[in-house]
This record gives structure tokens, C-alpha cells and sequence, in this order.
């Protein structure tokens, strides 16, 4: 009888028996050799693409539906093979991060250091608004400063890989970087601001009382993941982000070449321009109550500086947008107090303002 039940014991599986055969391996950089040469092929076309087809459409090359099209035609392809490509090594990199790495990295520092890395975390950390609340949560339960926890959730949707690839893609690396930049100084310097203001009475009480997550550390496991491992982090990330995000995406292109075709220069120069003193923080106050992401208004934000609107402006309109979203401000009422949200509001305002304002100054 032993030797039966023995017979039909499963055989263990073993690190060597779930690893991909070598045939299986060459395949799969065969295909993303490929697609990776395909990608550069149609990317390096897409100029001459955006012109012939309007032609053999018979349009009219000086008309505005003929420049709208044109735009559409260049900047959407652009844009999605750029998101791809950069999401994909993004997941890889978000392998060797888990939250709960997030949280030891940010507990227990120094409220100055802990801001400029809460702001850089963000960057590469997951975020959406739906996971304000939790992030929250955990991270004020593990010790980690309520200014601090602000520079994540402010750096986190507004200087994150969507936006910077966006950026890169339509207005070239320097802009790219000058947004990483203000950007990071926003989110570290208002969190530094709201940590002296020592406003953790305006936290819900029972934030302070709830225990953090007790589920499995995933920490070692992530260490220990392979290259294959990471690499469909990398696929999965890029089906999972790029799959949210490509109907903005062609919504905000698709609004970037209305205005691109049709709207008069003088008109937008006029209302956003670097005379218009008053275009700033009108720009904030609109982007404010709007929802939107990065991915949908960063084409707008293209056709407007084409049409004549100041950098410092378009970028206050943007950072308004992304980072003091009105639905993340709901959802964060939960944990805190009306008090602290508008402080909160108002401390990252006037820190868009003062970009916006210094941007038109000196570009």
C-alpha cells in the first residue's frame, strides 16, 4: 500500500522544472528583437506617413483639416511607441520596489532627506487615486512623517513615467527634464512646508489607530525574481498602464490637433501669453476642478505653446491638472480633515504658481 501511494505522489517541482527551455528563451528575443526593429522602422517614418496619407486623401494641403490630421497622424503613433517602450523598462525597475520596501525606505528618516526621496519613490512607485487612501494609511502607520507622505502623493501622479515620456515625446528632453525638476521641487518643498506646520490634529483619529497591512511581505521575494521574472513585470506593466491610458491619450491628441488646426494664434497668445499677468493663476484655477491625467492633457498642453501660449503658463494649466486632482481630494477626505486637504490644495498651488510665474520670466 505504501508503495502505491508513493507511485502516485506528484513529483516536486523544482526551481530547474518551471525555468523557460533555451529554445523558448531564443524565441522570445527573436520576437522582441523584432518588434523592437519594427517599432524604430515606424517610428522613423512617421513624418513622411503624417504627410502622404492627407494627399492620397485628396485634402487640401493649406486647409485646417489637412494641418489637423497631419498633427494627429505624426503625434499619435509618436507618443504610443514612446509610452511602450519606456513603461516596459519602467515595470522592470518596479520589480525591485514593493510598498512595503517604499515604506522602510521613508521610515524612520529625516523629515529634510525624506522629502527629496518621497519625491524621487514617486516617480517609479505605482499611484493612481484610487490608492491615496491606502497609501496613506500605510505609510502614516509605519512612522513615516505627514510631510513626507504629502511629497509621494503629490510627486507620485504628477512627475510619474507618463508624463515625462509624454513630454520627451512632444516637446523634446530639455523640456522633459525642466518638468522633472520643478516638479520634484514642488512635491519636496510643499511637503517640507506642510511637515513645519505640524498638522497631523487635521489627520482622522482613526488613521492613527489602524494597524498596517499584515499580509505577505513580498519584499525578499521581489529580490530573488529572475530576469524573465521582470521582464513580464516589464509586458505586464505595459498591457496594464498603456491599456488605461491610450484612449486619453488619442482623446488629448485628438483636442491638440483641433486646436492645432483651427484655432487663430493671436487668439490663444492673447489669453495665455507672457502679457496676460493674470493668465497664471486663472490657468490653476481652471486646471484645479478638472480630471484628467497626464496622458490626456499633455497633447493640449502641446497645441496650446504652438499657438502662442507661455511655457510658464501651459505648465501651471498642466501641474494643476495632474497633481491637484479634484477626485483624489474626495477620495483622501476620508483620511483627512477639510482643513488639511485645503492646506494641502493651497500650499501645491502656490508652488505651481511660482513655476509658472518664473518660467514666464526667464523662457
Amino acid at each position: 500500500m505504501k508503495s502505491v501511494l508513493a507511485r502516485k505522489a506528484p513529483p516536486e517541482r523544482t526551481r530547474s522544472d518551471t525555468a523557460p527551455s533555451p529554445r523558448g528563451a531564443a524565441r522570445r528575443w527573436a520576437t522582441g528583437l523584432g518588434l523592437l526593429l519594427l517599432a524604430t522602422f515606424l517610428y522613423r517614418n512617421l513624418e513622411w506617413f503624417s504627410v502622404w496619407l492627407p494627399g492620397r486623401l485628396g485634402l487640401d494641403p493649406a486647409s485646417h483639416l489637412t494641418s489637423s490630421l497631419s498633427f494627429f497622424l505624426y503625434e499619435a503613433p509618436k507618443v504610443l511607441l514612446l509610452l511602450i517602450g519606456v513603461v516596459f523598462a519602467v515595470g522592470i525597475v518596479r520589480s525591485f520596489f514593493t510598498p512595503q520596501q517604499t515604506r522602510r525606505l521613508l521610515a524612520g528618516r529625516r523629515e529634510a532627506a525624506g522629502n527629496v526621496l518621497a519625491a524621487l519613490l514617486g516617480i517609479v512607485t505605482p499611484f493612481c487615486s484610487c490608492s491615496a487612501v491606502p497609501l496613506f494609511i500605510g505609510f502614516v502607520t509605519t512612522g513615516v512623517p505627514l510631510g513626507v507622505t504629502f511629497s509621494f502623493l503629490i510627486s507620485a501622479p504628477m512627475v510619474n513615467e507618463v508624463a515625462l515620456v509624454l513630454l520627451w515625446g512632444l516637446f523634446g528632453w530639455k523640456i522633459a527634464a525642466l518638468y522633472l525638476i520643478t516638479g520634484l521641487t514642488v512635491a519636496r518643498v510643499s511637503g517640507w512646508v506642510i511637515g513645519r506646520l505640524h498638522l497631523e490634529r487635521w489627520v482622522e483619529s482613526w488613521v492613527y489607530r489602524a494597524a498596517p497591512g499584515t499580509g505577505p511581505q513580498s519584499g525578499d521575494a521581489e529580490a530573488h525574481l529572475r530576469w524573465t521574472d521582470r521582464i513580464e513585470r516589464g509586458r505586464a506593466a505595459v498591457i496594464d498602464v498603456v491599456g488605461k491610458v491610450w484612449p486619453f491619450i488619442l482623446a488629448g491628441i485628438a483636442i491638440g490637433a483641433g486646436i492645432h488646426g483651427y484655432v487663430p494664434r493671436d487668439f490663444l497668445a492673447g489669453i495665455m501669453g507672457k502679457d496676460a499677468w493674470w493668465s497664471v493663476p486663472v490657468a490653476v484655477l481652471i486646471g484645479v476642478p478638472m480630471y484628467s491625467n497626464a496622458a490626456g492633457i499633455i497633447p493640449i498642453v502641446q497645441a496650446l505653446l504652438e499657438k502662442g501660449a507661455a511655457l510658464g503658463t501651459a505648465l501651471a494649466f498642466m501641474m494643476s491638472v495632474i497633481a491637484l486632482s479634484l477626485p483624489e481630494m474626495i477620495i483622501l477626505r476620508k483620511v483627512l480633515r477639510i482643513q488639511l486637504i485645503l492646506v494641502f490644495a493651497g500650499v501645491v498651488a502656490l508652488g505651481i504658481l511660482i513655476v509658472g510665474y518664473l518660467f514666464n520670466l526667464l523662457i
